[in-house]
């Protein structure tokens, strides 16, 4: 879709809620017949009214401006694991935007259903396919100086293909060139060429009193949520000069506490490293069904991820093992990935024989594939 639809409320319906977060809701929806957008897609809805947290309505605008960029490609070129921007819509009081339906949930999800006891584990082979996807949507937002800031296993979204699409882009930053004063705030967005619809059409769809609080949270579109594992996002909002690597650096503490990196709890400066220590999280999670570093609450999670180090059970040492404990090292600078971005961490032989030119076109994994009996829990201190 090459020109953004602004989007008709008369013409589309919500069928059910898909997710509901700290900052916005997700709904299904359908299009009229003879629409231009797909018969079902995911509308992310921002209530402006109900915005508790300061900047969320920033947040949100940014979202939707990093959507629209990600989508200015032209013909059917958008990027394969991430979204595309299908329609928008704002009123004084809301402000929605479509993006993808992605029917087959997220991975968290995936693995909850395929093994509810938590005694499988995402098989090698199948960690390879879903981190060489990530690892190549992440490629395409640091090529753009955006970092993601928000990895984990309900983010990363199944479509109907069984590839992967990230989702919620409300806390990633944009990091401007090296040796250039920033803040951790995106950049302001314009406010004019807004449609307004009447707002009575648009909550004539989308409610959102009491009774929709009895529809359970979904967990297949994460819109940042308040989730099993969300920090309280500050927006500690400092200007700095980068230097040196990645080091073109936001300063405010977000993320999901058990994936967040050392260098942000400690409140530096951080850049694209960030979501390398991510990768590594979500591998390890993937592999052992858990984080390495959560504590039995979040300070002790928080003091874990700055002293502790991975364990792994058993004593084999694999090119997993390996690309994980070169992940999550503590300091950035020595992170896989902070000197050479992506194709440092593409070059790990834990990716060899991976066609990374290929990855759109190729067979998904297949559920039987996927699962593989799970190794004993790690042991370290500070783990349940």
């Amino acid at each position: 879709m090459d020109e953004e639809v602004v989007l008709d409320l008369n013409q589309i319906r919500a069928v059910r809620v898909l997710g509901r977060g700290a900052m916005a809701s997700v709904f299904l929806v359908s299009a009229a017949p003879g629409s231009r957008l797909p018969t079902l897609f995911a509308l992310k809805v921002f209530d402006k009214q109900s915005a508790a947290k300061p900047h969320a309505l920033r947040r949100a605008r940014w979202e939707l401006s990093l959507l629209s960029r990600l989508s200015a490609a032209p013909g059917d070129h958008h990027h394969p694991f991430l979204p595309s921007l299908l329609g928008s819509v704002e009123t004084p009081d809301l402000l929605a935007w479509a993006i993808p339906f992605c029917p087959g949930g997220d991975l968290h999800a995936l693995r909850r259903s395929l093994s509810p006891s938590n005694e499988e584990a995402f098989s090698a082979d199948a960690i390879r396919f879903y981190l060489s996807e990530i690892v190549t949507a992440l490629a395409h937002l640091h090529s753009m100086r955006v970092a993601y800031h928000d990895l984990k296993p309900e983010n990363v979204l199944l479509r109907s293909s069984d590839h992967i699409m990230l989702a919620d882009f409300d806390l990633s930053r944009h990091l401007p060139a090296r040796s250039t004063t920033h803040s951790s705030l995106p950049p302001p967005l314009p406010s004019d060429n807004h449609s307004h619809a009447p707002r009575r059409k648009l909550t004539r769809v989308f409610s959102f009193g009491a009774a929709d609080d009895q529809i359970k949270k979904g967990r297949s579109a994460r819109v940042s949520p308040a989730s099993r594992r969300r920090t309280s996002s500050s927006s500690i909002s400092k200007s700095r000069e980068g230097s040196g690597g990645d080091d073109e650096r936001s300063f405010s503490f977000v993320g999901t506490e058990e994936y967040v990196a050392p260098e942000v709890v400690r409140g530096e400066g951080h850049g694209f490293a960030v979501d390398w220590w991510a990768l590594g999280i979500l591998a390890y999670e993937m592999a052992y069904g858990q984080t390495p570093f959560r504590g039995r609450n979040r300070k002790e999670t928080l003091r874990n991820i700055l002293t502790l180090p991975p364990m792994f059970p058993g004593r084999r040492r694999t090119d997993l093992t390996d690309i994980i404990e070169r992940l999550v090292v503590k300091d950035p600078e020595r992170r896989l990935g902070f000197s050479g971005g992506a194709e440092e961490v593409k070059a790990h032989p834990f990716f060899d024989g991976v066609k990374w030119e290929l990855l759109p076109e190729c067979a998904a994994f297949k559920l039987y594939n996927i699962m593989q009996p799970g190794p004993p829990n790690p042991g370290s201190s500070g783990m349940e």
